[in-house]
């Protein structure tokens, strides 16, 4: 059995898998089963979605995140019935196809209910239990890990960091409160969700101060608009005449810089598209801050 560096983190399995805190970045890859996804990378058909995870695993994907509902603002929520279809038969189909863990993304109960069933093995709440406190009941009593987002939609924050924390301490709180193992929880800051431009990049500039909650920490910057605000690209635009450029073309080199700096402050997973390139970006990084 191969010697892991120890970590104050610790390790957390999920499915058949471990993982060690603080040996390497790991990469969660996304799978948008949606139209409107805000990356550019949405699909409707349950193939297509199939298909992109397996290519994601076989391009360094350590898990792949599984979502039914577009996150990206002013999105029009979908129903449960809807996003249990969209779901459940990804999940049934890829828990025999793949090797590594599959994640939900969702913050409704029943689509984490069934898509566990179905073969997950990790909850991705963007609400940080704020909108179903009983996703970390369920999680506890399917032994299963969560990721907890702090998300600011609907409120206003001035100083975005120390809400962040205060909020990651809350979601913290009411996971252990209902039985569920600190080893089993991750963190993530929210990048994107109800902060402006310049509170992202704060965000960013300070992550290592999430370390002081004591959990892993997730980094979903992958495309984000933000990047494109930086970078000053103008919102894309379908047109018959121009040739449309997917966001995430644009936003590349963006992104890979956020994953390379994410990972020089102390974040442990990265959540990203375009796994193949990012992977080899945590390869590099890795490389340089921890030495493997």
């Amino acid at each position: 059995m191969p010697a892991h560096k120890s970590s104050k983190l610790g390790s957390t399995r999920c499915g058949g898998s471990i993982f060690y805190w603080g040996e390497r970045t790991y990469v969660m890859g996304v799978v948008n089963v949606s139209p409107d996804s805000f990356s550019g990378d949405g699909l409707m058909d349950i193939e297509g979605a199939v298909t992109r995870a397996r290519r994601l695993v076989d391009e360094g994907a350590d898990i792949i995140d599984i979502g039914g509902e577009s996150t990206r603002p002013a999105s029009t929520p979908v129903s449960i019935e809807e996003e249990l279809r969209r779901v459940v038969p990804v999940v049934e189909q890829l828990v025999h196809d793949v090797s590594v863990p599959l994640s939900v993304d969702t913050y409704k109960l029943e689509v984490a209910r069934q898509a566990l069933k179905a073969g997950a093995s990790m909850i991705n709440d963007i609400w940080g239990l704020k909108k179903e406190p009983r996703l970390a009941d369920l999680a506890s009593e399917n032994g299963v890990p969560v990721v907890l987002m702090s998300n600011q939609r609907g409120s206003h924050c001035h100083d975005i960091v120390s809400a962040v924390i205060s909020d990651l301490e809350r979601a913290i709180e009411q996971a252990l409160s209902a039985g569920m193992p600190r080893e089993d929880i991750i963190i993530d800051p929210g990048i994107g969700f109800g902060k402006t431009q310049e509170q992202n990049l704060e965000i960013l500039r300070r992550l290592e101060e999430l370390k002081a909650l004591g959990r892993p920490i997730l980094l979903g910057s992958s495309r984000k608009s933000f990047i494109g605000w930086v970078l000053d690209l103008a919102p894309e635009q379908r047109s018959s005449e121009v040739a449309f450029v997917p966001p995430g073309d644009r936003r590349l080199e963006g992104t890979a810089a956020t994953v390379a700096i994410g990972i020089v402050k102390g974040v442990d997973i990265v959540r990203v598209h375009d796994v193949r390139e990012m992977t080899r970006v945590c390869r590099m990084s890795d490389a340089i801050v921890r030495g493997v």
